[in-house]
């Protein structure tokens, strides 16, 4: 599904006309998928915190899986989530990675993009250790407006309307507003 240029021109003067419809990156989730925990997984949180400036939360099994030679919370993989302007910095990087090409099936209806970098070194700046090797990445970007607070707070939660929700053709012009990305069909 591609995006025409009306539907972006209309959601451009929706934004222009009422600030508080504009999006905003809420948060990049950055997610090495190891499959196994040891040596390998050391190295993958390593290569995580050269890359993100965090340190990178290990991930556990939810199950056992005897064909992988996986046990029920035997730590597989690590992430870190990053916000504000670290997570804009990492963003332009990635993207870099992939061309600022994103297919349009990477997008879900509720502001959320998906995609993967195959190599870590991919990424501008990265050099390539032998000691510590390559390692794939998914990157999961959220996207909010302003007013999402009300679903997180502590004292009288309450649910996102439906019209303030950001869906898919906004999150789309957003990250080829901001970002410069291409969206491919």
């Amino acid at each position: 599904m591609e995006l025409n240029p009306e539907k972006r021109e209309e959601i451009l003067k929706k934004w222009s006309k009422n600030p508080m419809l504009k999006p905003r990156l809420a948060k990049v989730v950055v997610n090495f998928g190891v499959g196994a925990s040891g040596e390998r997984l050391e190295k993958a949180v390593k290569i995580l915190e050269t890359l993100s400036g965090q340190s990178p939360v290990k991930i556990r099994a939810k199950k056992t899986i005897r064909d992988f030679g996986i046990r029920k919370k035997e730590p597989i993989a690590c992430k870190v989530t990053l916000r504000g302007e670290k997570a804009e910095e990492f963003l332009r990087k990635a993207l870099e990675a992939v061309d600022f090409k994103i297919k349009a099936s990477s997008f879900d209806n509720y502001g959320n993009v998906s995609f993967g970098i195959k190599e870590h070194i991919n990424l501008p700046g990265v050099r390539y250790d032998p000691d510590l090797g390559i390692f794939g990445m998914d990157v999961c970007i959220s996207i909010e407006r302003p007013g999402y607070r009300i679903k997180r707070r502590k004292i009288r939660k309450a649910r996102i309307p439906e019209k303030h929700r950001v869906h898919r053709d906004e999150a789309m012009v957003y990250l080829m507003e901001e970002f410069g990305a291409k969206i491919e069909a």
